[in-house]
């Protein structure tokens, strides 16, 4: 795999948790308000919250995994000792 397709790739995993993410708040905050307003309990909120939250940290530590971290870290460092 070429270095465009790696950061193609990496690019694409970070905006899909940028956008599951903002759907996630969005969403959970519109529960919360239908919560407090007609169901006087928040069991239905913690539901999703809980489930829908595993599927953002999977997405999180997909987009910004400590490999690729530490990769762009070699990398700075590199650049650095061949200047």
């Amino acid at each position: 795999m070429d270095l465009r397709q790696r950061a193609e790739k990496r690019v694409d995993a970070k905006i899909e948790f940028q956008e599951n993410l903002f759907k996630y708040l969005i969403v959970n905050v519109i529960i919360a308000i239908i919560c407090l307003l007609f169901l006087q309990s928040f069991w239905l909120l913690f539901l999703v919250m809980i489930f829908w939250g595993f599927d953002v940290l999977d997405k999180f530590f997909k987009a910004y995994s400590i490999k690729d971290y530490r990769e762009e870290m070699i990398e700075k460092e590199i650049s650095k000792m061949g200047e």
